[in-house]
C-alpha cells in the first residue's frame, strides 16, 4: 500500500496514473482510427454530400477524375 505522501487526490500513485494515462491515450487513438475507418467505408458505400448539380458522387467518380488528371 502506498504511503499518504505518494498518493494524489485521485488516490493513484504516480506510476498508476502514468499507466492509466497510457492506456487511455492508446484506447482513444484506437477508437479514433476505428471510427475514421468506419466513416470511410460508409462514405465509399453511400456518400452523404451532394455535388453542385444535386447528384451524389461516388468513389469511382473520384478515381476517374484522378486517373484522367494523371494520364
Amino acid at each position: 500500500m502506498a504511503s499518504p505522501e505518494n498518493v494524489s487526490m485521485t488516490g493513484m500513485t504516480v506510476g498508476e496514473a502514468r499507466e492509466f494515462h497510457s492506456i487511455f491515450v492508446k484506447s482513444t487513438i484506437a477508437f479514433t482510427g476505428w471510427a475514421f475507418a468506419a466513416h470511410m467505408l460508409v462514405w465509399f458505400w453511400r456518400p452523404w454530400t451532394a455535388n453542385t448539380d444535386g447528384t451524389y458522387s461516388s468513389l469511382m467518380d473520384g478515381v476517374q477524375v484522378m486517373a484522367t488528371a494523371l494520364v
